[in-house]
């Protein structure tokens, strides 16, 4: 069964072509900084025993040129790895916003777009893309099944002590204002590999998911108890145009007595603020570049990103009542030390301390880079999401 992987991000687009059930990987890919000239469209494709690669940049307006663009590579005479798109057997779609109406894998209908469209509101960067994805691979990949894997799933274990809001009892009842979470799909993946790698399934873990979005999660003896997010994916960690936490003040205050509409605050909390509200750039890439000229404004957004995530560490421990492990994923997580050095220094009393020969080591794979005798394991964990999704697809389907 060949399983086509998409997950349509805010700003990026990663792609794997797996045979299942064996989990090979034939392709592999990602379109990131959608909507920008410097677009990156990355593709890894098997010849024979060995992986080969093309990349190329150049602006790619939206996600529909995005997911075009990928289709021809898969197709592509002399680099593709399929003749036709009839070839896939199914396509595995990230659905970031399952609301209360999904908690599990599910093949995709009209009712189910329609559902996900209802929830445009609670994920405005993520369900519309991820709905996008879907339509156009149904007209990309006309006989393949379509499935959706929801982020929010992966949260059906948290207790209603964590997910509910101290509102009105009748707007969750009836409307379901409650916190979901999201990075689902990745947390559920990296703490499941900490569980193999440790052989011990009764651990207390806390998963640091940093990307262009970011979140954390807390899980005790393999399920989730509590996360950063909530109702939608703007709340917790500073992102890289997301507020994160906020005082709900700030809200009124702007409508009130600045002249904003509901529309511009939406806006304002969503697209224009965390990292590049406070340094002009959403990509931590590009905030190092500055902080590396002494830019105040971006020293200043990597203290105030650092700092979230640690009082999001000691909030989650004592959730918890103990911990065992703090991992780092996704991105930023996986490939920044110096953002991982941030977020540790000054933690020992938690029992978190890093190793700064390990931290800096650019080994792929899972490890670890905190001291040798430190109580908490300090781990960089690769995350795959589009292998978990891959796997969940081939179960609901066979």
């Amino acid at each position: 069964m060949k399983v086509l992987v998409i997950n349509s991000g805010s700003s990026s687009i990663k792609y794997q072509l797996f045979e299942m059930p064996e989990g090979k990987v034939i392709c592999s890919g990602l379109v990131e900084r959608i909507g920008m000239e410097s677009s990156i469209l990355s593709y890894k494709y098997l010849r024979g025993e060995e992986f080969k690669e093309y990349k190329t940049t150049h602006g790619i307006a939206d996600h529909a040129q995005g997911l075009k663009e990928v289709s021809d590579l898969l197709t592509d005479k002399e680099i593709g790895v399929i003749t036709n798109p009839d070839e896939i057997d199914v396509v595995g779609h990230r659905a970031v916003h399952g609301g209360e109406k999904f908690a599990a894998t599910v093949l995709i209908t009209d009712h189910v777009k329609e559902e996900i469209r209802s929830l445009f509101s609670l994920a405005p960067l993520h369900n519309p893309a991820n709905l996008l994805g879907m339509e156009v691979a149904e007209q990309i990949f006309k006989k393949a099944k379509q499935v959706a894997v929801f982020d929010t799933a992966f949260y059906s274990t948290m207790p209603e002590v964590a997910y509910r809001f101290a509102i009105p009892n009748n707007l969750y009842e009836e409307h379901g204002i409650r916190s979901y979470g999201f990075h689902g799909t990745s947390h559920k993946y990296v703490t499941e590999q900490v569980a193999k790698h440790y052989h011990n399934n009764h651990l207390k873990i806390v998963s640091i998911h940093l990307g262009n979005g970011c979140s954390m999660s807390a899980i005790a003896n393999g399920k989730c108890v509590d996360t950063s997010m909530g109702l939608g994916p703007i709340n917790g960690l500073i992102m890289g145009t997301r507020s994160g936490d906020l005082d709900q003040s700030v809200i009124f205050y702007l409508v009130n007595f600045l002249g904003y509409t509901l529309e511009s605050v939406n806006e304002l909390l969503n697209k224009k603020s965390g990292l590049m509200g406070l340094a002009g750039v959403s990509d931590m890439r590009d905030l190092k570049g500055l902080i590396e000229k002494g830019d105040k404004h971006a020293i200043l957004a990597h203290q105030l990103y650092s700092y979230r995530i640690k009082k999001y560490i000691g909030y989650f421990a004592a959730v918890m009542n103990g911990l065992d492990v703090v991992l780092f994923t996704a991105g930023v997580g996986e490939n920044d030390p110096f953002t991982r050095n941030q977020v540790c220094e000054n933690m020992d009393f938690f029992g978190i301390e890093l190793d700064p020969e390990k931290n800096n080591n650019k080994e792929r794979g899972i490890r670890e880079i905190n001291k040798e005798n430190a109580r908490v394991k300090v781990l960089v964990v690769p995350t795959n999401e589009e292998k978990e999704i891959a796997e969940q697809c081939f179960t609901l389907l066979t």
